[in-house]
């Protein structure tokens, strides 16, 4: 599929691998509905391309009214909308019996399966909504659309303090399939994307003990990833119809260790 002219949401676009995602779109001519709590960078802010709908994706009400305004704006502009890439997650921590021997917070949990897990569950199934009444894609295969779902290299070796962010990713990696499955009577593909250790807000914080420890667990390249290479992975899949139900792990050959 082409990004030209092809509308595509990106939930948590503001920052991150969604932010580098939103300008990869832009630079290829698509149009983006940027679904985040907080405003994308001015620059992106002012392009016609680029439309942000303030929208916390624990509240589905919201997340539907998203969904619609963008279907609209698409009227307006005749990009049609083609595509979901799923953003929006967060990384809380905490072991399930800490140094107190304190269980668990079940409130983090439910946060953390509110946002990760449900939010782009309740993304996905609304956009498709939309997306299953596309009229196909030109070409021998019809598409109409293609879902991305961001999984983590915590799906396959998380480290202690990682319960709650692990099954949430480990979830993603495992609807990949049964979602590309039901869709392929739609002609709408489905891939999740799982990437190891990034250049983030998040791993900018990390304490020079756990991040050497993480650093010497890379193979090649010995660096963290960049954004922009999530960024390569969203356009190849994309572009790329005969990628399904599969999950791409962006690890450079390195692996989780076990403990920070």
């Amino acid at each position: 599929m082409k990004l030209e002219n092809r509308t595509f949401i990106v939930s948590g676009g503001s920052s991150g691998l969604g932010l580098a995602t939103v300008e990869m779109l832009v630079q290829s001519k698509a149009c983006v509905s940027i679904l985040d709590r907080a405003p994308p960078p001015s620059q992106l802010s002012t392009t016609p391309q680029v439309k942000f709908l303030e929208t916390d994706i624990t509240v589905v009400s919201q997340i539907e009214k998203a969904v619609e305004e963008t279907v609209n704006w698409t009227k307006q502009t005749g990009a049609i909308l083609r595509g979901v890439v799923n953003c929006a997650g967060i990384a809380a921590g905490a072991k399930i019996i800490d140094g107190q021997n304190e269980p668990h917070p079940l409130d983090l949990w439910d946060f953390v399966l509110a946002v990760n897990l449900t939010g782009t569950f309740n993304l996905t199934r609304l956009a498709l909504k939309h997306m299953v009444r596309n009229e196909p894609e030109e070409g021998p295969d019809g598409e109409r659309g293609v879902i991305i779902l961001v999984s983590s290299s915590a799906a396959y070796e998380a480290q202690p303090g990682q319960v709650a962010y692990s099954a949430t990713k480990g979830a993603l990696r495992s609807m990949a399939m049964p979602l590309a499955r039901d869709l392929g009577r739609h002609a709408i593909r489905v891939m999740a994307i799982a990437p190891n250790m990034f250049i983030s807000s998040m791993t900018d914080k990390l304490p020079m003990k756990a991040r050497k420890s993480l650093e010497d667990a890379l193979v090649y390249p010995r660096r963290f990833g960049v954004p922009v290479e999530f960024a390569e992975t969203v356009k190849w899949i994309v572009e790329c119809v005969y990628v399904n139900g599969e999950t791409v792990r962006l690890s450079g050959a390195s692996r989780m260790p076990a403990k920070m």
